[in-house]
């Protein structure tokens, strides 16, 4: 019963948006009570202790992910995209509610939960999440952004940009690989 459950939570978790470069995938973005994104503030980096089940290696369409089970040194650039409310009040790899209103992020191996810094490299902006879900599941992007994350690094319209992921260790600075 705990593997099935386990593979409904991978299922249900994050899948990015389909090839067409991310944005409004079946009117993906903010409903009409969408609240001031601009105020909605970055994750706060904390100790909590990482989740028992999904942190196991897993295979989503063909390919095998193992996922990091130390908070630690971690940098990886490469494509962002964001998910919205096609998968709003659905629930992510953790089991908790994704809320696209929320500071989050799906990442295919970092540590469930865990914190990372992301960097738009081509304006600069950063914002802090937390990452409590599985994906993107595309071969050529690297996480997966809450659209509040993804509004406040100026990619919404775009639907993806380059980035600059950071691992964060709370209570201490980013840790990385050069």
């Amino acid at each position: 019963m705990r593997r099935f459950a386990l593979v409904l939570l991978l299922l249900a978790g994050c899948g990015s948006t389909p090839e067409r470069g991310g944005g409004y995938y079946k009117d993906d973005g903010p409903g009409a009570r969408a609240p001031d994104l601009a105020s909605i503030p970055d994750a706060v980096p904390r100790h909590e202790p990482l989740h028992r089940w999904a942190n196991r290696p897993y295979e989503r369409f063909g390919k095998r992910y193992v996922p990091l089970t130390r908070i630690g040194a971690f940098e990886q650039r490469g494509t962002a995209s964001w998910y919205g409310k096609r998968f709003h009040g659905s629930a992510t790899s953790s089991g908790e509610t994704y809320d696209m209103y929320k500071m989050s992020a799906a990442h295919p191996i970092l540590p469930i939960p865990s914190f990372a810094r992301v960097t738009n490299l081509a304006n600069g902006r950063t914002v802090v999440v937390r990452v409590n879900d599985r994906g993107p599941f595309h071969s050529s992007r690297i996480i997966d952004l809450s659209y509040a994350a993804a509004y406040k690094l100026g990619y919404v319209a775009a639907g993806s940009a380059r980035v600059l992921v950071e691992q964060l260790v709370p209570g201490g600075t980013p840790l990385a690989v050069r």
